[in-house]
């Protein structure tokens, strides 16, 4: 099944509007990352005012859902491209099929493909100017694709 989450951009206070989130809905990050972290990039630095925003924050806001965001960095936020869609596609292939359907009579902003943080992930603008990533945890798929293998093979025994 594939899962839709809110990702959402802020200027250089993401992470005080995360701890905000966190205070309402309870529960821990799942993932805090900052751009510090980015491995060298040519043709990209990250200045020391930069270092410390968030490149990415997840906080799971129930079993469902999942609510995502940023610090602009690159690109200035204003309304309108502060929030965009975030799909986890449940395999390679449903993910490269969101991706190319999403992309007609839009652009994608980022391929898919492979990244440092070990999904696959691509961003694209639809032709209706809405904001969407779709990424692909393939350890996690893999493991509930094995689940699944072990659960049908015992249901059939």
């Amino acid at each position: 099944m594939t899962v839709l989450n809110p990702y959402l951009t802020f200027s250089g206070n993401c992470e005080e509007a995360f701890n905000f989130y966190k205070s309402v809905f309870g529960g821990e990050f799942a993932s805090i990352g900052r751009f510090s972290e980015m491995p060298p990039q040519e043709g990209m630095t990250v200045s020391d005012e930069d270092k410390n925003k968030i490149m990415h924050v997840s906080l799971p806001i129930s079993k469902e859902a999942t609510i995502m965001g940023c610090d602009d960095w690159g690109f200035r936020t204003t309304f309108g491209n502060n929030i965009g869609l975030s799909l986890s596609a449940d395999s390679k292939e449903e993910a490269d099929r969101l991706f190319e359907k999403l992309t007609q009579g839009g652009k994608a902003t980022m391929p898919m493909g492979k990244t440092f943080w070990g999904s696959y992930f691509g961003m694209c603008t639809d032709r209706y100017n809405i904001n969407w990533m779709i990424s692909l945890d393939e350890k996690q798929a893999n493991e509930t694709s094995d689940q699944e293998h072990t659960m049908r093979a015992e249901t059939m025994a």
